[in-house]
């Protein structure tokens, strides 16, 4: 077994569900070396998230949106406000969606289901840049065990 690991700055997004797995692929090539294995995607921020969801109808992700506004409205009643309205429900969309996702790799490929997408759920009107620590663990073909961490 062995193990690489790399951080991804992701750009300034506004605010919804952004697809990303195309993004991470290529930021970490080492998943095409990797026979059988795990990829951790872990997001180092409390106010944007992780999924995977559907990534065919991009009218997915907009009801994705609309419905986490719905159950976290930016009017409630909230004591920490002093980063702006859109701060405190982004830490509790945070919370609910999570802020890391396991993906098993094999063949040198993420195995997400057809339909299946990562996306980076970004919860603020002006979040900024995200910071993503990729963690991948696994068998890797001959040429690459000379570059993994044990």
């Amino acid at each position: 077994m062995h193990w690489h690991q790399q951080t991804v700055v992701l750009p300034a997004q506004r605010r919804g569900l952004h697809l990303i797995t195309d993004v991470l692929v290529e930021r970490m090539p080492t998943i095409r070396a990797c026979r059988a294995g795990l990829l951790h995607v872990f997001i180092q921020h409390t106010s944007a998230s992780l999924t995977i969801n559907e990534n065919a109808d991009p009218d997915v992700a907009a009801d994705l949106e609309q419905s986490l506004n719905d159950l976290v409205p930016e009017s409630g009643p909230y004591r920490h406000s002093q980063e702006g309205p859109d701060d405190m429900p982004a830490h509790v969309k945070a919370s609910l969606m999570g802020s890391s996702v396991t993906i098993p790799v094999g063949a040198g490929r993420l195995l997400l289901g057809t339909w299946q997408g990562i996306y980076l759920c970004e919860h603020r009107d002006q979040g900024g840049r995200r910071r993503l620590v990729l963690t991948l663990s696994g068998q890797f073909e001959r040429a690459e065990e000379s570059d993994a961490v044990d």
